[in-house]
C-alpha cells in the first residue's frame, strides 16, 4: 500500500529504521512510534519507499 502523504512516508521511513535497529526505537515520536510498533517490516517498507514528488504535504 503507498503512502498517502509526504508525512506519512516520512513516519514509515523512521519507523522503519527503529525496527531494524538502526535508529534507537525511544528516538521516535507520535506516528512513527505507533507504526513501529503496530507494522510489520514488509507493511513499513511498502509506505516507505512510495516516490514523494507527487504526494501531498499532508493528508486532508
Amino acid at each position: 500500500m503507498p503512502a498517502k502523504s509526504k508525512a506519512q512516508q516520512k513516519a514509515a521511513g523512521a519507523a522503519l529504521s527503529a525496527k531494524r535497529g538502526e535508529t534507537p526505537k525511544m528516538d521516535l515520536k507520535g506516528a512513527s512510534k505507533s507504526m513501529a510498533d503496530s507494522m510489520s517490516e514488509e507493511e513499513l517498507e511498502d509506505l516507505a519507499e512510495t516516490k514523494r514528488k507527487s504526494l501531498p504535504e499532508k493528508k486532508g
